[in-house]
């Protein structure tokens, strides 16, 4: 009996869908889609997750909610998310009003570029994760260089600053696997480490 239940559950266990990650991103210059790839990378690095990378523009309302765990990133504009980035919020919030449904189970996480390094990148991420929030996502922040949490990956790209060199890079992958494990996780998975 006990070797017929083993097997049921391990065909179970093969059957069930992958985890379902959209990695969504506003890009004015291209800055915020290259950090967008890398926090790709690092989701699509974890077995049983199923990555979709888009911008936002290409994500269809209906769509939105058939995903278990969201990356989010825009460019700063005037100290705050750019207005099209907004729009993508609201149109998140708007389907899964629509739908009848909230974050509840789904994970997010936050990504953002800005010109300058006082340009309100921390209230840009902080906006982007209220926003979150209040659709009742759980929150996964990101991890810096040096293992400290952070909102999420930030690059500086204006004249004469790094971009989104390879520290900016490693930290978006590292968002990407840590939300594809919390999001496998949540959904009742088992993760490898």
């Amino acid at each position: 009996m006990k070797l017929v239940l083993l097997l049921l559950a391990a065909t179970l266990s093969a059957q069930q869908s992958p985890v379902r990650i959209l990695v969504a991103y506003h890009s004015d210059t291209g800055h915020t889609a290259k950090l967008a790839e890398a926090v790709r990378k690092g989701a699509a690095g974890v077995d049983g997750v199923a990555v979709i990378l888009k911008k936002d523009s290409d994500v269809s309302d209906t769509e939105i909610t058939s995903y278990d765990g969201i990356a989010f990133g825009a460019p700063v504009h005037w100290q705050s998310v750019a207005a099209d980035g907004k729009r993508f919020l609201d149109r998140v919030a708007a389907a899964f009003t629509a739908a009848k449904l909230n974050g509840d189970g789904r994970i997010a996480g936050v990504f953002c570029t800005a010109g300058a390094t006082s340009s309100g990148k921390d209230l840009a991420r902080l906006e982007m994760i209220a926003a979150f929030l209040a659709m009742r996502f759980t929150i996964v922040g990101g991890v810096d260089r040096e293992g400290f949490g952070t909102l999420g990956p930030q690059a500086t790209t204006g004249p004469g600053a790094p971009g989104v060199d390879a520290a900016a890079e490693a930290e978006g992958r590292a968002l990407g696997e840590r939300l594809a494990r919390l999001t496998k996780l949540s959904r009742g998975g088992s993760v490898k480490r």
